[in-house]
């Protein structure tokens, strides 16, 4: 099946949907430049087939049976093996109405040996012909879908290679203990250099002492990819929507002295220094007979099981009441920062009641009418996304959850082989866990991935990247 794909001249719509200036169809394969050619002419009347490759030719798109024209455009061709996915490509910049792309790509589909490109196809045969590896082509999806700086570093260094150089750093000498424990097993006869296990051990170690360092970031990394949910909950009227506009710098939510006025739970992302917080502004938690506020309660209550984080947010100018304590006992055990609001008048709240109830969650002090205390919330977030670690290359960070899932088993492996070595197991049974390892840091940056995974994978990926 992989094979037959491969040989496929594919094509897709590579911009989104919608009105713009521009608007690009990409065609990859073997028939790409012979197909364009049928329905596009240059203004000089010269062939793209006769042109050098990173060529751009003005002309227009004319339907090859009614002789109509369609568009103008600009046709670029990328002669593999130079171009993104190794193959020959070209690229047609139309205007970006949905009719001349739809047009075009009904054109080239219908009078070509050209089907209709699966999603991330362009960027799966990046891979498939050794372009990029895995990890660079998830990078690619991470770029698209980046909502800060931070997350953008974290990808780009991920395309550039960083990540996949640093997995394999740790593979190859791996490789080699395989390799020396393979010929001196499969070879006694010849004059292999006697393995030392102690040292063999020690070299172990070291891999898994980096394999730890990597996991200790994966969390950082995913947050920094996908963005940290964070639900924001609280009584009514103590300032959530407020919080929420400010962290947004929009009045996204309506604000009223109203209680109950946020029925329904508000989703939106806010950059948080580098940090992409996915917020949910949720409805105020208390008992209620209205049945609209109702539900809009019991989705609060869902998303402190399921958030990241919880932004619990308390009236500093009014005393602990039923409410208060409900929803510090949906907050236990959880994520949390207290947040004090209304900083700026006069303080009624038991504070030392509140840290006696959430020992150990760290408390901020705000107004959420103005940037009163909006740093120090910040730096209290920021603390829980880093935990601690300094990060000197946002390229090396573990940025999703099947990079550490395969790390964890590496690392497992490795226990392993050092408990057998300890225990002066065999050797040969010491090979099945190192080279286990090895496959599991290999699935990483695609060598040892099965087709299912790499399907999986690119599946997730837009039509026409």
């Amino acid at each position: 099946m992989i094979a037959k794909d491969i040989n496929d001249t594919i094509a897709a719509i590579a911009t989104p949907l919608g009105e713009g200036g521009i608007g690009i169809i990409r065609v990859s394969g073997i028939n790409s430049i012979e197909t364009v050619d049928r329905i596009f002419a240059a203004i000089n009347k010269r062939a793209l087939a006769d042109r050098h490759s990173h060529r751009a030719v003005y002309g227009k798109i004319i339907d090859p049976k009614t002789k109509d024209i369609i568009d103008e455009a600009i046709c670029i061709i990328m002669r593999g093996p130079h171009s993104y996915t190794k193959e020959d490509i070209v690229e047609i910049q139309c205007h970006g109405g949905m009719l001349p792309l739809r047009r075009i790509l009904s054109l080239l589909i219908e009078i070509g040996e050209i089907r209709l490109a699966a999603p991330g196809e362009f960027t799966k045969r990046a891979f498939l012909n050794g372009r990029i590896d895995l990890a660079q082509a998830q990078a690619v999806m991470d770029i698209i879908k980046a909502k800060t700086d931070a997350s953008l570093k974290v990808a780009s260094g991920h395309l550039s290679g960083c990540f996949s150089s640093h997995i394999r750093q740790i593979r190859d000498p791996l490789l080699e203990m395989i390799a020396h424990y393979e010929a001196a097993i499969d070879f006694p006869e010849e004059e292999v250099d006697e393995i030392d296990n102690i040292q063999v051990m020690e070299k172990i170690g070291e891999i898994k002492d980096k394999i730890n360092v990597m996991l200790a970031s994966a969390n950082t990394g995913r947050i920094l990819s996908e963005g940290l949910v964070t639900a924001i909950v609280g009584k009514p009227n103590v300032g959530k929507s407020s919080l929420l506009n400010r962290l947004l710098h929009s009045e996204r939510a309506i604000v009223t002295d109203v209680p109950g006025t946020t029925r329904d739970s508000i989703e939106e992302y806010a950059d948080m220094e580098g940090i992409p917080l996915k917020i949910i502004d949720t409805a105020g938690i208390r008992h209620t007979e209205d049945k609209v506020e109702k539900i809009g309660v019991d989705r609060a209550r869902s998303y402190i099981e399921k958030a990241d984080l919880i932004l619990a947010l308390f009236d500093g100018t009014r005393p602990i009441e039923d409410d208060d304590r409900k929803i510090i006992k949906l907050i236990e055990e959880k994520n949390v920062v207290i947040v004090i609001n209304k900083n700026d008048l006069e303080q009624s709240l038991d504070e030392r009641w509140i840290r006696k109830q959430c020992s150990g969650s760290e408390i901020a002090h705000i107004s959420a009418v103005s940037d009163n205390g909006i740093k120090e919330l910040t730096e209290v977030i920021k603390k829980k996304v880093y935990a601690g670690n300094v990060v000197y290359n946002e390229g090396e960070l573990v940025n999703n959850v099947r990079q550490s899932e395969a790390l964890k088993k590496a690392e497992r492996h490795l226990s392993d082989a050092i408990k057998s070595l300890d225990n002066d197991i065999p050797e040969d049974l010491v090979v099945i866990d190192l080279r286990s390892a090895w496959e599991r840091l290999g699935d990483i940056i695609g060598d040892t991935a099965s087709e299912d995974i790499i399907d999986e994978i690119f599946s997730r990926f837009c039509i026409g990247k």
